[in-house]
């Protein structure tokens, strides 16, 4: 009777769609396995075909040909350990999400998702089958049970595979990030390994996917609770782990227990990683955005060059006469301080040519908000072009409070591929800016120190489209702002909700009204970096066309 078992534990970041690009890791990471003297090698959920697939995995082509990379991963590695990886499945007329443990040649075993999740990002129950509640499966005469991702979220189906006879839990994940979530995995898994006193392991998925970030934090747990083995947040890792028959059953030995780093650098990590999984997997090398000197811009210019190098990234002050003396000192330091490339296109002649094709259209009219909104899409244009002749994408860099109440130009500083600011608060951008002039970490690619001057985090925000503008013309400071959209949106409470949270009923009433009338914008807006459980997109869907107004 076997007395060891090496499980061999693959967090790695798949593409969605390269299904010969995840075989391929797949199989470097079996071989690392075998070379260590593994009985088994485990990746995560959905790891073929990557992950988050969305409709994808519904087109018979892609389900069918992922099946057969996985028939072929099975031959590729007959000699050696079980290969256990995620998948889509066929069983009769049924779509299932699946894990498959694949030994000697074959699939010697296939476990079928039972809970299929349906809320925030996922809608699986549209997608996939609900498999029924099965026993554990055999590896080296070792049985394991392996209750996929939202199935370890619920006592059923753990205590089935407890009481059939599994001997330890492989939990195979594709669970995205929002802040402080590894607690919240922690508190369920200890909860499962209470419920069946069984060692458990929780492996997690890594990269970014459209806004997605999974962001791994792999772990194991022993009876009691106690943390055996954690792998690291962000980043891809391999890790062997050991599970000793006792007396009393199977336990994990411990291994390296990787640091956990605070709310801040999680936020700021996962902004990192999505940009840069988002142009590593869309094919794009190099990025440029619109540099104003305020604090919007010099955040996405950081985490840019922290993402993708200094030499990959332009810098683009595009001043009217609006911009002040200070804005163009602070976007050049920015640009300065970071390394990158600074580019200086003025854009006060081109404005007078529209504004005298305009001329005659509005002759008699006040000037108003259509010639601010002309600057802004002027530029949006500018960069644009910018962005087709050099090959560059294009960022746009309007945090969650702006992009909540539609205070930007659509079709102007809207215009742009991805915004790793998306679902960030305007408040939280101004701690991000001091974290991260006083942190710097290996996995940054820009300089250490304080990249973004202190006058931009201090200075009041404007979007400088007119003479003396502060963004507090058009909205509540955003210390009130923030606060009542935390309510309305994160939250989902109520205008009564806000008051008695001390905030006026005036003021929530604003915010709500331009909450629901920028829908429209918000749907025409690039995708970002999802940091919280209520981003814009797949956690929010709202109708365009919306009357309804809280009177509580």
């Amino acid at each position: 009777m076997t007395d060891r078992f090496r499980l061999t534990l693959a967090q790695l970041n798949a593409t969605v769609g390269d299904l010969a690009g995840n075989a391929a890791l797949a199989r470097e990471a079996w071989e690392e396995g075998r070379k260590a003297g593994a009985q088994m090698v485990a990746l995560p959920e959905m790891f073929i075909t990557g992950y988050n697939t969305q409709d994808l995995v519904m087109k018979p082509a892609f389900h069918q040909a992922a099946i057969a990379e996985i028939e072929k991963l099975a031959q590729d590695c007959a000699d050696g350990p079980a290969l256990a990886i995620g998948g889509p499945a066929l069983e009769g007329a049924g779509l299932y999400n699946a894990y498959y443990i694949l030994k000697k040649g074959r699939t010697s075993a296939k476990v079928l998702k039972h809970h299929l999740p349906n809320e925030t990002v996922f809608d699986e129950v549209r997608i996939y089958d609900s498999g029924p509640v099965g026993g554990p499966y055999v590896v080296d005469d070792v049985r394991i049970g392996s209750p996929i991702c939202e199935d370890s979220w619920y006592e059923d189906v753990s205590e089935t595979l407890a009481e059939t006879g599994a001997e330890f839990l492989l939990v195979p994940n594709g669970s995205p990030y929002y802040c402080d979530k590894l607690d919240t995995r922690l508190n369920l898994m200890v909860s499962r390994v209470v419920e069946t006193g069984l060692p458990l392991v929780y492996l997690n998925l890594v990269g970014a996917q459209d806004d997605q970030v999974f962001d791994g934090g792999t772990f194991v747990l022993n009876p009691g609770g106690e943390l055996m083995v954690q792998m690291p947040l962000m980043e891809e890792a391999i890790s062997h782990v050991d599970f000793v028959r006792t007396d009393e059953g199977w336990r994990a030995e411990k291994g390296e227990l990787a640091h956990i780093p605070d709310g801040h650098e999680q936020d700021y990590h996962a902004m990192v990683l999505s940009l840069r999984d988002y142009l590593r997997k869309t094919g794009f090398k190099k990025v440029l955005l619109g540099l104003s000197g305020g604090i919007d811009s010099a955040i996405v210019a950081t985490v840019a060059v922290d993402a993708l190098g200094a030499e990959n990234v332009r810098c683009v002050m595009l001043p009217s006469e609006y911009t002040s003396e200070a804005s163009l000192e602070d976007a050049k330091a920015v640009a300065e301080n970071l390394g990158c490339r600074y580019d200086f296109v003025p854009i006060s002649e081109g404005r007078a040519a529209i504004t005298n094709t305009l001329a005659p259209l509005f002759e008699g009219l006040e000037p108003d908000l259509t010639e601010e909104n002309i600057q802004s899409r002027l530029r949006g244009l500018l960069l644009m072009a910018m962005s087709n002749k050099f090959g560059e994408m294009l960022l746009t860099t309007g945090n969650k409070s702006e992009v909540a109440v539609g205070y930007a130009t659509i079709y102007g500083d809207m215009a742009g591929g991805y915004n790793p600011i998306k679902d960030m608060y305007k408040t939280r951008v101004f701690d991000t800016c001091r974290w991260r002039n006083a942190n710097h970490r290996p996995w940054m690619k820009g300089p250490e120190g304080e990249v973004i001057p202190q006058n931009i985090i201090t200075k009041p925000p404007t979007a400088e489209l007119r003479e003396d503008q502060k963004d507090s013309d058009s909205l509540p400071d955003y210390p009130v702002l923030d606060g009542i959209l935390d309510i309305l949106v994160d939250q989902d409470g109520s205008i009564s909700d806000c008051v008695a949270a001390g905030y006026s009923r005036e003021d929530a009433k604003k915010v709500e009204h331009l909450l629901y009338i920028s829908e429209y914008k918000r749907f025409q807006s690039a995708p970002g970096t999802r940091l919280s459980k209520r981003a814009f997109w797949l956690d929010r869907r709202y109708p365009i066309v919306n009357r309804w107004r809280d009177e509580s």
